[in-house]
């Protein structure tokens, strides 16, 4: 993990979220699918808009599978901490998850 002395955990489920000093890490773990994709945006969305960190990274490493349901998750991320002045990165992406991420189109948003 990118941080070594946690100040803030919540395990909810597949989603493990850290906050500290003013960057949130979102670890997925399972599918991202539509029956997923949900729950997961939700509890993301809560922790960055109530601790409102400057950087989010979305750890990939133990998500198995993602369809598009996924994609939209991390476009919907995206967006959401650009209108609150922050950045997303997207790390740990696991190689069965990276040409559905190349044919989207989100390397383009320069998040990787």
């Amino acid at each position: 993990m990118i941080f070594e002395n946690e100040t803030s955990n919540l395990n909810v489920g597949q989603v493990f979220l850290n906050f500290k000093k003013e960057t949130l890490l979102v670890g997925i773990n399972g599918d991202i699918d539509h029956h997923t994709a949900q729950g997961i945006r939700e509890q993301i969305d809560e922790s960055i808009n109530s601790n409102l960190p400057k950087l989010v990274y979305i750890d990939l490493k133990n998500v198995s599978f993602m369809d598009s349901s996924g994609i939209g998750l991390i476009i919907g991320r995206f967006k959401l901490i650009t209108n609150l002045s922050g950045k997303l990165k997207v790390i740990n992406i696991p190689e069965r998850l990276q040409r559905m991420i190349k044919l989207s189109g989100l390397l383009k948003l320069g998040i990787f």
